[in-house]
């Protein structure tokens, strides 16, 4: 009984790692759970897009290098292109210089973007096809479709 509720919280857990402020990391680096960073990492972040993986980037962190994590939150630095599959948040003292690929966008007042921001909606949904039915006209005679509508082509 107990056994199989004890696995299931396993699999929820989320690991959590921090870079504090007096470290510096230079190098790529993969992780999964939550990743906090209060000092400065200098290369490639990045994460399993079908993962629930959150990059918080605290007021004083900074980032130099490209980001691919589905969920971010920046309130610090970042230097380079952030990929954000799922969501991410631009909290008031963000500072950006490069795009932001992004799905879901939070930006509060403050927050600068030196880059492009580019929404990636359309490529996780499919798009509706839209159809239109034509209905006859009941009457003696068919209408035309420009009759009324003060083209200036027509008038003399």
């Amino acid at each position: 009984m107990f056994g199989s509720q004890n696995k299931a919280r396993k699999n929820r857990v989320m690991a959590h790692t921090l870079i504090s402020a007096a470290t510096e990391l230079d190098g790529d680096l993969k992780f999964d759970g939550e990743l906090i960073v209060e000092g400065r990492v200098t290369g490639n972040i990045s994460a399993a897009e079908d993962s629930d993986a959150v990059l918080r980037v605290a007021e004083q962190g900074v980032i130099e290098g490209e980001i691919n994590v589905p969920n971010v939150v920046v309130n610090g630095t970042v230097t380079g292109d952030i990929h954000a599959c799922k969501h991410i948040e631009l909290a008031a003292k963000a500072l950006i210089s490069g795009d932001v690929h992004y799905q879901l966008l939070e930006m509060v007042m403050g927050a600068r973007v030196n880059g492009s921001l580019l929404c990636n909606s359309e490529q996780s949904q499919p798009r509706k096809a839209l159809t239109y039915q034509h209905e006859p006209v009941t009457g003696s005679e068919p209408e035309s479709p420009r009759q009324g509508r003060g083209d200036p082509a027509e008038s003399h």
